[in-house]
């Protein structure tokens, strides 16, 4: 996969260059970094010093990080000076791409700050779901389900990122366009431990209680809660039996507080 424009160079020459002149990639779509790991890590360097050298570009006296930031702030953590570097000729738009690209390939991103980085390539460089799906090796579709992951509240993604949930987790609960309900579900997922299956079933059963209600609903706005619009509706299905030739029957009594009907409906006479 060529990410690279025309005239762009890639100069494989690796050289030290100091830790103070290496400024952060601001499209780096890492959000979070774990502690031990990168404490793990830093013993790994001390120990046998860093096997593959950091991306930069070169901006103005600076170089800025293209990727491989887990090994520069784990190289600050022992505190050496110097670093290797690979430095390349790219544009500030190719650096965000190639910084995605190495974070996916890596598998080192989240699924919300994957999502967050896809947004920000379409949005931010112009791209086509189709092109963002064509730099980062992935299907059309998975680039769609992805952003619609972002349709999650901010209070919603902390507490799944929190809790460990998966992104089938996090797709399910999109089936549930009201927030306040969606946060409901959450809440219960997180303190019923439930795994995917049961997630969606609590959700496939809540869209039923829903679609009950609405029906529900429905009919009540039809009939205005008008008791004359049920009793209407009684009176001329009695009048239609008797225009048919059935001689129904109806009594009615009216009470305080309540109406009384009794109707006798015959059985038709054999023979005729």
């Amino acid at each position: 996969m060529t990410i690279f424009n025309k005239g762009e160079k890639l100069l494989h020459k690796v050289t030290e260059l100091p830790t103070e002149r290496i400024i952060p990639n601001p499209h780096q779509p890492r959000m979070t970094f774990d502690d031990e790991e990168l404490a793990l890590l830093a013993e790994s360097i001390k120990q046998n010093g860093i096997i593959q050298p950091i991306t930069v570009r070169k901006t103005g006296c600076s170089y800025e990080l293209v990727s491989g930031e887990r090994r520069l702030r784990a190289a600050k953590l022992i505190g050496l000076k110097k670093i290797p570097a690979i430095i390349i000729d790219i544009t500030e738009r190719n650096s965000a791409v190639l910084a995605l690209v190495e974070n996916i390939q890596r598998q080192n991103l989240s699924y919300f700050e994957e999502a967050f980085a896809i947004e920000k390539l379409i949005d931010f460089y112009g791209m086509t779901q189709e092109d963002a799906a064509i730099r980062l090796g992935k299907k059309q579709s998975t680039i769609s389900n992805k952003l619609r992951l972002l349709k999650l509240s901010e209070n919603e993604m902390r507490i799944i990122t929190e809790n460990h949930l998966t992104e089938r987790h996090a797709r399910a609960l999109l089936r549930i366009n009201d927030e306040k309900k969606r946060m409901e579900i959450l809440e219960k997922v997180v303190s019923g431990g439930l795994n995917v299956g049961k997630t969606e079933a609590l959700i496939e059963k809540t869209l039923e209680n829903e679609k009950e209600r609405e029906d529900l609903k429905r009919r009540s706005v039809v009939f205005g809660g008008d008791v004359k619009l049920f009793l209407n509706t009684i009176n001329r299905a009695i009048e239609t039996m008797q225009a048919a030739g059935i001689n129904a029957e109806m009594e009615r009594k009216k009470g305080e507080k309540f109406i009384e009907y009794k109707i006798v409906i015959p059985y038709a006479e054999k023979g005729r």
